[in-house]
């Protein structure tokens, strides 16, 4: 990426390789994400879900809010 760049080269140094131990660590929760979701994609898991049933954001009303 950064060819012949002794800055470049002296922060990696001094910090380490922070971009790719980024780029690592979201290729690692993509993968835990894909394992955890492929239950949901299961083509053995076909049944109906119910109006209503899943994650759903609601919206609220304006005004006071009652606890």
């Amino acid at each position: 990426m950064f060819q012949d760049s002794p800055i470049y080269d002296r922060l990696i140094a001094e910090c380490g390789d922070v971009p790719a131990q980024v780029r690592r660590e979201a290729e690692r929760v993509s993968r835990e994400l894909e394992l955890v979701m492929r239950p949901l994609q299961s083509p053995g898991l076909d049944r109906p879900q119910a109006p209503g049933n899943g994650w759903q954001r609601t919206a609220l009303l304006p005004g006071p809010r009652s606890r």
